[in-house]
C-alpha cells in the first residue's frame, strides 16, 4: 500500500504523475522540478471491512424506509404481523432478480423472499 510521500527539496507533498513516454510512474513535486520513480504501482487502495451483524442490519433498516412500497397482502411467518416492505434484488448465486420482504414489526425485522 502506498503512503504519502514528501519531496526532498522544499518538503511539499509529492503527486503521482505518469511519463508516457517511458510507460513508468513518478512522484512529482507540483512547488519545484524534483521528480522520483515509483516503487510501486499502487497509488491508492481502499480496503473495505463489514461485519456480518452490518449486513443484517442494513436489511431491518429497510423496514423504515418511507421511499419503499410496503404491502398488507404477506403475513410474516415469525411474528404474525400483517405488513411488509418489500424489493427486488439480485440474490447470491442466482440469476434474475428476487423479490424480498421484510417485516415492518419493529421489535422483528424477520426477512424472506418469494
Amino acid at each position: 500500500m502506498s503512503t504519502m510521500k514528501f519531496c526532498r527539496e522544499c518538503n511539499n507533498i509529492l503527486y503521482p504523475k505518469e511519463d508516457r513516454d517511458q510507460k513508468i510512474l513518478l512522484y512529482a513535486c507540483r512547488n519545484c522540478d524534483h521528480q522520483e520513480v515509483a516503487d510501486n504501482n499502487c497509488v491508492y487502495r481502499n480496503v473495505v471491512h463489514h461485519s456480518a451483524g452490518e449486513f443484517t442490519q442494513v436489511l431491518q433498516d429497510v423496514a423504515g424506509d418511507p421511499t419503499l412500497p410496503r404491502t398488507k397482502s404477506v403475513r410474516c411467518t415469525v411474528c404474525g404481523h400483517g405488513e411488509a416492505v418489500f424489493f427486488q434484488a439480485t440474490a447470491r448465486g442466482e440469476e434474475g432478480m428476487t423479490l424480498f420482504f421484510v417485516c415492518c414489526n419493529p421489535s422483528c425485522g424477520h426477512r424472506w423472499r418469494e
